[in-house]
């Protein structure tokens, strides 16, 4: 029988995989490298990364800590530090005794601790994710004095990866799974995906794309997702769009313009989706 580390770990690469299928405009895809990072690279990543988000017995900020330091020992960059964020307590909710994810998921944030806060820093600033500034309160380059979960709220204002800790992942649950959910009528999964990242994208400016650049650089981006996002969930034959996109992707790409935090809770929805549907067989693994 298939562990329930094993079926978490699995349900990780799955949700990394499939978000690499998709033609995300600007973000790195099968279809087109980008900002000096290939697909294979994130590949490996996921494969590096899964059995530290997925590990027994260990806490939040030593599966962020373990994945960070395996992607680096793998591929020798920072390709998933957001997904790692995001994707570590999901696991840790699976992982628990409860039955409801999102229920299970509130208990794991609530727990968080100064120790949590103190790897996850290490692993923050082992990464070195671009546009990272030092912050007044709760600097990643100083020690921990507050949990993890506080630590984020700070933050929530101004990164949408550290929102998600502040709100129980509401963008995950409350609007990702929703458009998830959306574009599955298309028979070829990347559009369900893809319906995913622009609605996240279209829905609010960046932050990944905020930190690097500006407030109108983010709401350009924003605004013309928007015109995306409106195009494919009227359209009927999605592939048609496939050129118009990956055009959007290149031109963005030669800008330096990534919507990573668009991408990163892109994975953090399909990772979402598969636990759930797991989410028995997880139980029944005990």
């Amino acid at each position: 029988m298939t562990s329930r580390a094993e079926q978490i770990a699995a349900a990780f690469t799955w949700a990394c995989l499939a978000e690499l299928d998709a033609p995300k405009p600007g973000n790195v895809h099968v279809f087109a490298a980008g900002h000096r990072m290939t697909a294979e690279a994130f590949v490996a990543s996921a494969d590096a990364a899964a059995p530290a988000i997925s590990a027994e017995g260990i806490r939040v900020g030593a599966r962020i800590l373990g994945a960070v330091e395996a992607t680096f020992a793998a591929v020798g960059a920072n390709t998933n530090l957001g997904i790692i964020l995001l994707c570590a307590p999901l696991a840790a909710a699976a992982a628990s005794a409860g039955t409801d994810l999102r229920a299970s998921l509130g208990n794991v944030l609530a727990d968080l601790d100064t120790d949590d806060a103190a790897l996850a820093f290490r692993a923050v600033v082992r990464a070195a994710p671009a546009g990272l500034g030092h912050s007044a309160r709760h600097s990643v380059y100083a020690p921990a004095t507050v949990g993890l979960l506080e630590a984020m709220t700070e933050a929530a204002d101004r990164d949408r990866v550290a929102r998600q800790y502040a709100t129980n992942f509401a963008d995950v649950f409350d609007l990702g799974l929703p458009l998830l959910e959306e574009g599955r009528h298309h028979a070829d999964p990347k559009w369900s995906t893809l319906t995913a990242y622009l609605g996240f994208l279209s829905a609010f400016p960046d932050s990944h794309i905020l930190r690097k650049y500006d407030a109108a650089t983010a709401e350009k981006v924003r605004r013309t997702a928007a015109t995306q996002f409106a195009s494919l969930r009227t359209a009927k034959h999605p592939a048609e769009l496939l050129p118009e996109l990956l055009a959007w992707d290149a031109a963005l790409k030669a800008e330096g313009l990534n919507p990573g935090t668009s991408a990163d809770l892109t994975v953090a929805t399909l990772f979402a989706h598969r636990l759930q549907t797991i989410l028995p067989s997880l139980r029944n693994s005990d």
